[in-house]
């Protein structure tokens, strides 16, 4: 997003879901899966996923690298994307990191939020077996295993099991140190999922992987390597992932009932590989334990924001919204204030700016309202001063065409479209622009920018917003 205001910017997410689960065969069909009971509600799950993700963060050491979390990212929103229609939940949002760890591991949130150790990566012999752990994961979080587990501990209100859950959830040395210190009187060990659970996200996620064009007997291939990794202790995925029995032959006896439709390789697998060779060693449970890991600052020194991977799209639901006392707005629903203040206000959907220390750097994808200065009363040239002020802070900004009139609140206003370069994705985005003279002789202006690859539907969302503004400045 153009960044000579407080502007747009994100994290890495990816939209999420909500599935079910107990299994029931149907003859010569794939595995009939339905949900656990579950007293929590979804926001519980969200809520739960984002603070112990940020605890996350603060104690493993995230890897950092661009060039691999976008190939894990790349992996994750082709799954996501996959799972059927009918187990999606808008609410969920999955993120994926990379832990610059040795042992081989991963673990998902409640929510979403998905964290995959360096090791496991490495332990891979193909894409299709990074994919097979990335979508056993997203099956605990869409079947919302972590709180149904927790449901079965009735007396424990939500806000008592945030540190057992995470910290069984991620298991090993990790989830000890999310859950080290807590007073949950819930104990980590009753969290951790059970044989029923294990069975539950093999069989989804082979299910997942398959939909995604992904064979799912890769998934096999890979748990089979991870059972045989470590010795006798075995890899901390174990710890949180038992097998439930037959692992192996399961997978491949449900593989045989699904199709695998299309081919999603990458074609990234052995440069990944090949990227991570080529870094330091990753660190030892043990040195991360000893406080010895530091995570790798990212690029620009920004040791905090994230990088989308994908946002949830505009709700086809609008709310009104009030940004200014004189001025009223539609919105797509799912969009939420990130900042404001007397001279503007920015709005995004989760997942779609990017903050650092708690302070909005920049949005990929949402919609800004603010003053300028003073019309001099040509509207079209005032409107060209304020994109040379914006391209001041963003060197590759441009305007494409000429001007178009647009109504705004019922008054002659302008609109342009222009393009840039997003510094936060390093792809090129589109934005939408707009202005009008307020009564007192102040410009108003409303920008709203996405990804140029889904510039036709956000040309009609911003449209829809530009048409619904009311002004009673006058």
């Amino acid at each position: 997003m153009i960044a000579s205001t407080p502007y747009l910017r994100l994290r890495r997410t990816v939209v999420a879901l909500t599935v079910a689960c107990a299994l029931t065969l149907t003859a010569g069909a794939q595995t009939k899966i339905t949900a656990p009971s579950n007293r929590y509600s979804v926001a519980d799950d969200v809520k739960l996923g984002r603070e112990a993700a940020a605890e996350v963060g603060k104690e493993l050491p995230l890897l950092n690298d661009p060039a691999v979390e976008d190939y894990v990212e790349t992996i994750g929103r082709t799954l996501t994307a996959a799972i059927p229609q009918e187990f999606r939940h808008p609410e969920f949002r999955y993120t994926f990191d990379v832990i610059n760890q040795k042992e081989i591991n991963a673990f998902a949130l409640p929510g979403g939020p998905m964290f995959l150790n360096r090791g496991m990566i490495e332990a891979a012999s193909s894409e299709g077996e990074v994919a097979g752990v990335m979508a056993h994961e997203i099956s605990h979080v869409a079947l919302r295993h972590g709180t149904a587990q927790a449901t079965k501990g009735q007396k424990y209100q939500i806000g008592s099991v945030l540190g057992q859950i995470a910290g069984a959830i991620i298991g090993g040395t990790a989830g000890s140190i999310i859950s080290q210190g807590t007073q949950f009187g819930l104990g980590a060990a009753f969290l951790k999922y059970g044989r029923e659970y294990e069975s539950q996200a093999d069989i989804l996620g082979a299910q997942i992987l398959a939909r995604a064009g992904y064979d799912p007997r890769e998934m096999a291939n890979m748990f089979k390597t991870i059972e045989g990794e470590g010795g006798g202790r075995g890899p901390e995925w174990l710890s949180s992932h038992p097998n439930p029995g037959n692992r192996y032959a399961a997978i491949n006896r449900e593989a045989e009932s699904l199709r695998v439709q299309g081919r999603a390789s990458t074609g990234q697998f052995d440069a990944t590989k090949a990227r991570l060779r080529g870094m330091s060693p990753a660190y030892t449970a043990e040195q991360i334990a000893k406080g010895q890991a530091k995570g790798n600052p990212r690029s620009g020194g920004n040791t905090s924001a994230r990088t989308s991977v994908a946002v949830e799209p505009p709700s086809s639901q609008y709310r009104s919204s009030t940004p200014f006392s004189f001025l009223r707005v539609n919105l797509p629903s799912n969009w939420e204030e990130v900042s404001g203040d007397e001279t503007g206000t920015t709005y995004a959907p989760y997942g779609g700016y990017r903050e650092n220390d708690g302070r909005l750097e920049g949005v990929t994808h949402g919609f800004q309202v603010g003053i300028a200065g003073r019309s001099s009363g040509n509207l079209q040239q005032d409107t060209d001063q304020l994109v040379a002020a914006f391209a001041q802070s963003n060197p590759q900004l441009r305007r494409q065409g000429g001007y178009s009139r647009e109504s705004v609140g019922g008054r002659t206003g302008v609109r342009a479209t222009l393009t840039n370069q997003s510094d936060i994705t390093g792809q090129p985005e589109m934005i939408a622009l707009a202005t009008t003279r307020l009564g007192d002789g102040r410009l108003l202006y409303m920008v709203g920018v996405a990804p140029q690859r889904d510039a036709n539907t956000y040309n009609d969302v911003f449209r829809r917003v530009f048409q619904s503004v009311q002004l009673r400045d006058q």
